[in-house]
Formats: C-alpha cells, structure tokens, sequence
C-alpha cells in the first residue's frame, strides 16, 4: 500500500466515521483499540465445580489461574435456568422473552423444532462483524437448526458444533429409558450431526473427540485471524448428559465421570491461552468463561453441584441461574474478585463497547455495559435481576434483596406455586436462601411488587418461537 494511498483511506475513514457511528478498520492491519474476545460457554456447569469455586476434587488449574490473574465473578446470572433461552439472552443481550425464544410448554427448542431466534434480532456476532471482526461459533448453537436460524444466519463467517443438545436425537434400544441412557451413555444412542457451516460432517457426532475438537478448531481460529480482531464463541456441548470424556481423560478425575469431563474441559482453556500467548496475543484478548445455567440435579452424580447455593437447572432458586463466571486480559482486566452484579446480557453492550461499536437505539436492551469494572474504573450500574421460568417472572433480585413471588420444583415435583406471601431473602447473609425473612420487611415486598409491575409494562408480545412444530 503506497503512503499516498494510506493517507486517502485514513482521511477516508474519517469522513465516513460520523455516518456509520462505528470505527472504521485499516485496510492493512487491526484497530488496536479493538480487542480479539473469546467467550466460552459451558453446558449445565454449576456455581461449585470449579476449584476456584470451591470444588475439593476437581482440579481446574487453567480456571483456577484465570481467575488469580484475572477476575471471579461471584455474582454473575443467566437470562434463564434453562439452554435456549439462557443463550438467546446471551447473543441479544435481551430477556428471551422479548425475542419469543421462551416458553411455559416447551423449554427449549428440539430437532422438529420449526422455529429459532428471528433475523430481527441482533447478536453480539453480527454487530461486531459490522466492526471489522472475524466471527466463529464453536460449539452448541441451539437458537434454531434451520437455516434462517443458525449460527451462520446470524453473524457467524464460521461455524463448527451441534445444532443442539447433545442428548437429542435418541435412538434408544427397546428396554433404554432417556435416564438409564443417560447415565450409561453409548456413542450409537444419540444420533447428534456435527456440522461445519451448513453441512453435516459427522453423524453421529463422535462426543469422545468433540471437546477436543473444539478446542482445535478454536487454535486454529486465533491462528488464522491473528491480525485482525477476532470474535469467538467457544460453547461446549458439556458437562450437559451425556457425558462423554476423550481416553485421555476418562477415569482420572477424583470427582467420577463428571469430573473427568470438567478437567478435561479446564484443559480446553488452558490450550486456548496458551495459544493466545504464543501468538504475542494476551495483550489484546479478553477471554470470558461462563456457563448457561446450573447444574443437571437428577442426574445425581452425573451431573453438577451448585456449592452453596439452592437449587439447579431449571429452577429460580440461586443454584440454576448464579453461575461460575471468570473474566481475563492481561492487557486490560484488573485482577480482583468481582462481587459487583453482573448477567450474561452484559456481555452484548460491553464487547460493543470494546469494540467501539454503538448499541442499536431501535430495541429495548437489558444488558448494562461492564467494562468499566473489568477495567477497574467503576462499578456496575446493574442492580436488578429477573428470574424468569418460562414467560413469567418467578422472582426479582435488587441489591442484596432476593423475593421469590413463584416458586416450582425444577424437574418433576408438581407445577408452580404462587406465593401468598412470597419469600424474602438476604443473599448477602444467606447465599443459600434458607432464612425466609419475608414477615419482617413488609415494604421490601411492596417495593417488589412494584418493581415487578413496572418491568412486565415493558413487556411486548411476539410470536413464541419455542412453540413452533
């Protein structure tokens, strides 16, 4: 490229920068304010599961070192307790409910599933493509396996993974139930296809390899677009049943299967950092490790644990939306522990915001920009959470307040319960929600229930894409 040239495309760029309200890259090389973001997502991971929280036999040495450098978050939630919601609220940074992508009949979306989050939505992949970055999905999608709906309909240049669960699919001799399947799980029992782009490579998908694979597909992802900004989105298709370790890590975790899967996991992190180190990279990365919900209870041993907290997948008690969250970047991350409140419907303002691309004045978000605080320059502005199940709101968090107005037992048990008088909890006392305190503060109930009030006034009904078949 000639000086001459150069010179035009800046002045170029400058023009057009007012006009288009988002940074104009160079022709030869990254924005350096903009930083490469991989965000990792785990499947049915609970609040306990990770050394670092708190876990006494799974070793999580990758994670556990993150978090020193970087930052835990000990008070991050999900948009649901439950997959496909708890994700459409992650790539929107909107409550599933305003994008129809919940329902109280069907809580997530399965293979004769018609519908999948609507093109009217924007994702974090398509705004920050539209910023000069390169995208990859790498994982479980599960907004939608048809094409209107899938990861490269929605601002992906790439895509390797599952289009769903990786317990869809059945095909179950005569005498295997689902949990007997499950929990005793064979490769020819779940007939899942791996796909790249839009074209299946692998079925069944061979879950043996599949982390690995992943993590391979994510190395080479950083190495392709080294020079120029990158996005990923990593979501593994574990630890959600069935559970399926590689021979290198089958049997060697204290905790059991379970375990196993999760170190094997951890793993998959540390080689991700270590290629972002060895491709001079650290510097300018942001590397986010959540999970999509809580913990997988009725699979006893098979699935999670929640710590401390009540309650798993599924559920609106602490334990099936309060998720393992850490956040690293040594270039601009400030170390700590983060009690601040946080969701994953952050994450779609503050990569904006990172990226220096402006958020869509046209909808209704309920994220809030953090990255003041992953800085170290403030705290952040969120205050509220809503615990949704379904379209209805079962409880409200404000500040250390939790009020339950709905409780339900998260599989099987029975249906909802409307509280006459809901439950109150202090959640900085009591993380586990097991002192009820409703009686003695009456005007925090009142407070609730106005506050609930005015946020369902939010509410505008859409089609629900969940019920689609």
């Amino acid at each position: 490229m000639t000086k001459a040239f150069l010179k035009l495309s800046i002045v170029f760029s400058l023009f057009l920068l007012p006009f288009f309200g988002e940074k104009i890259v160079a022709a030869d090389g990254r924005n350096s304010e903009q930083p490469n973001i991989i965000l990792i997502f785990a499947d049915d991971m609970g609040y306990g599961d990770a050394g670092v929280f708190g876990h006494p036999t799974i070793r999580t040495p990758n994670l556990d070192k993150l978090a020193f450098e970087g930052q835990k978050w000990t008070n991050f939630y999900v948009a649901t307790p439950v997959c496909t919601p708890s994700r459409a609220g992650l790539m929107t940074g909107r409550l599933p409910i305003r994008s129809g992508m919940c329902s109280d009949q069907h809580r997530v979306l399965f293979p004769e599933s018609k519908g999948g989050l609507p093109q009217s939505e924007i994702t974090i992949a398509t705004k920050l493509k539209k910023a000069g970055y390169a995208t990859a999905c790498i994982g479980k999608w599960h907004l939608g396996h048809l094409q209107p709906f899938d990861p490269n309909s929605h601002g992906f240049d790439y895509y390797l993974g599952i289009p769903y669960s990786n317990d869809m699919d059945q095909q179950l001799p005569e005498g295997i139930n689902y949990f007997e399947a499950c929990s005793n799980p064979q490769l020819s029992y779940f007939n899942v296809p791996l796909k790249r782009n839009r074209e299946t490579i692998e079925q069944p998908a061979d879950q043996t390899t599949i982390t690995k694979r992943y993590t391979e597909e994510t190395i080479h992802f950083i190495e392709e677009h080294k020079d120029a900004p990158f996005f990923i989105y990593m979501a593994h298709s574990m630890p959600h049943v069935p559970l399926f370790p590689s021979k290198d890590f089958e049997g060697k975790s204290l905790r059991g299967t379970y375990g196993d899967v999760i170190e094997e996991i951890d793993w998959s992190v540390g080689q991700i950092v270590k290629a972002i180190k060895e491709n001079g990279l650290q510097d300018n990365t942001l590397v986010v490790f959540t999970s999509d919900n809580g913990p997988w209870l009725i699979f006893n041993d098979k699935g999670g644990s929640a710590g401390l907290l009540r309650g798993g997948k599924g559920g609106t008690y602490e334990g099936g939306m309060r998720e393992p969250t850490i956040m690293w970047g040594p270039g601009f991350v400030k170390p700590g522990v983060i009690t601040d409140l946080g969701t994953t419907m952050d994450l779609f303002p503050t990569f904006c915001s990172l990226a220096g691309a402006k958020l869509p004045q046209d909808r209704l978000y309920d994220g809030y920009d953090i990255s003041s605080v992953i800085g170290g320059k403030g705290k952040s502005l969120r205050d509220v959470v809503f615990y949704y199940r379904g379209q209805r709101v079962f409880a409200i968090r404000k500040g250390a307040y939790k009020l339950h107005f709905i409780t339900q037992p998260e599989y099987g048990g029975g249906g909802p319960k409307e509280l006459e008088i809901p439950e109150l909890y202090n959640l900085n006392l009591d993380p586990s929600e097991k002192y009820n305190i409703a009686e003695k503060h009456p005007e925090v109930i009142s407070e609730f229930k106005a506050l609930l009030k005015q946020h369902l006034a939010s509410i505008v009904p859409v089609e629900n894409q969940l019920e689609k078949f």
